[in-house]
């Protein structure tokens, strides 16, 4: 995927299949992270707390990826091996017919930023 300024233009840059997937998870961490700066970095869109990355997203070519900052990812472990996703230190993928529960989304995103100022 090219370089990109913002999420609008990542998603629209990324295969039309993830877009709706893409665009689901962006307004998810939009309103579980109100003051959160989107931003762009390592060509990942993402939201920043108090200049730190709390949470970002991307499209690869057959998985979308979610990431967080990693006491984050260890928090909410149980409830990822819940949803019957697998976890890195810092993320978790999944295709994009079979997201990522809303709600652990959601936990996963207030968990991070918690953790903004670690």
């Amino acid at each position: 995927m090219p370089t990109v300024p913002d999420h609008d233009s990542y998603i629209a840059a990324a295969p039309e299949a993830f877009r709706p997937a893409l665009e689901h998870l962006r307004g998810l961490l939009r309103e579980a992270l109100p003051g959160a700066e989107e931003m762009v970095a390592y060509n990942m869109p993402g939201f920043r707390i108090r200049g730190k990355v709390v949470a970002s997203y991307a499209a690869f070519s057959k998985q979308i990826g979610l990431y967080f900052l990693a006491p984050a990812i260890s928090d909410q472990a149980e409830g990822i091996a819940e949803a019957g996703l697998t976890a890195s230190k810092t993320g978790v993928t999944f295709p994009p017919h079979k997201p990522v529960p809303d709600h652990l989304v959601t936990r996963l995103a207030s968990a991070s930023s918690q953790h903004a100022d670690d």
